[in-house]
């Protein structure tokens, strides 16, 4: 773990110099204050965000709103500390790791949008009666370690006494995004996917989606919005303001239908059909995915650090206070 720090680090500081440490100067589109926001994937898994993008919530509350995908939790974090981005939005285990490499100015949570895992266990067939012992002894297509999605899955696993490193084989060796073909393409007996992964396997009667991680994890705080502390002192303002809009499309999400929803956030995802949107939507809604009230608790960060404990990737607790703050929500 303590290499990965010094890797990181090393990595921040080089990308850091090429950048100038600095961001160029946005235009103010109609008076509204420029905010870059680096996401860590674009995904339905949050469709409350492009909710409040697409009606256009942000504009109201005074910002022109710049999204930018990361790719990455390493990649959204760089843009963070080299002043590319004003605000991230990545799993909350990253900010723990920069802060633990010795990060100055570190990064600090605000607001929570999902609570439960998003991605979903697919066989090969339909499976009637799944439990999680039937992976014991089989070949899974699994995620990068220390990332949230390999985390929560090898605690899920852990809760019914099944050993990660030895009751199954867990290829982590294929990026994100493309364990899918893979498993398309034959490897592997299971894996594990998030939308539109899941749906578009079973839609070419490749896969069969057989379990829901969010479901067999519970509450986990597997997404959330933050910045560096010192964004946070100077822009007080901005970030009330993001919170609102995003506070907004939440509201949306709860009380209109899937349907609603996929029409709403068509434009973000024009390669995908809205009846297929519509499918993914409701599944995520229906597990209570999304963090209504915003709050990222103390309880729920106490639940990352030992799931983060549990897979090995934790050196040092960090205190809950030093790494979330409510008084955006608050306010």
């Amino acid at each position: 773990m303590k290499k990965r720090f010094v890797c990181l680090m090393a990595a921040l500081l080089t990308v850091c110099a090429l950048a100038g440490c600095g961001k160029e100067q946005k235009e103010v589109a109609a008076g509204n204050t420029p905010v870059v926001l680096n996401e860590v994937a674009h995904s339905i898994f949050y469709a409350p965000l492009y909710v409040a993008i697409e009606q256009g919530y942000f504009e109201q509350e005074g910002l022109a709103l710049t999204l930018v995908t990361g790719y990455g939790a390493d990649k959204t974090m760089t843009a963070l500390l080299t002043g590319e981005a004003d605000i991230g939005f990545m799993g909350p285990e990253s900010t723990i790791y920069t802060y633990l490499g010795g990060t100055q100015d570190y990064v600090v949570n605000f607001a929570q949008l999902t609570q439960r895992a998003g991605n979903f266990l697919v066989a090969r067939e339909p499976v009637e009666d799944f439990s999680w012992e039937m992976l014991k002894g089989q070949d899974v297509l699994g995620g990068r370690a220390g990332g949230m999605p390999q985390m929560v899955f090898e605690y899920i696993l852990k809760t019914h006494n099944i050993d990660p490193k030895n009751d199954l084989s867990i290829d982590q060796s294929i990026d994100f995004g493309s364990t899918a073909a893979a498993f398309s393409g034959g490897q592997g007996s299971y894996t594990v996917e998030f939308e539109p992964h899941a749906t578009s396997l079973e839609e070419k009667g490749d896969g069969y989606v057989i379990a829901s991680l969010g479901e067999a994890s519970g509450y986990v705080p597997y997404t959330a919005f933050s910045a560096k502390k010192s964004y946070l002192e100077e822009h007080g303002r901005e970030v009330e303001s993001f919170v609102k809009a995003l506070k907004k499309g939440m509201d949306y999400v709860e009380k209109h239908s899937a349907q609603e929803i996929a029409e709403v956030i068509q434009p973000q995802f024009a390669e995908t059909k809205t009846d297929t949107l519509t499918t993914i939507v409701d599944r995520y809604k229906k597990q209570d995915t999304w963090k209504s009230d915003l709050t990222f608790e103390e309880d729920a960060f106490v639940l990352l650090e030992n799931i983060l404990e549990e897979a090995g990737e934790l050196p040092q607790r960090v205190d809950y206070n030093t790494l979330v703050t409510k008084d955006f929500i608050q306010n």
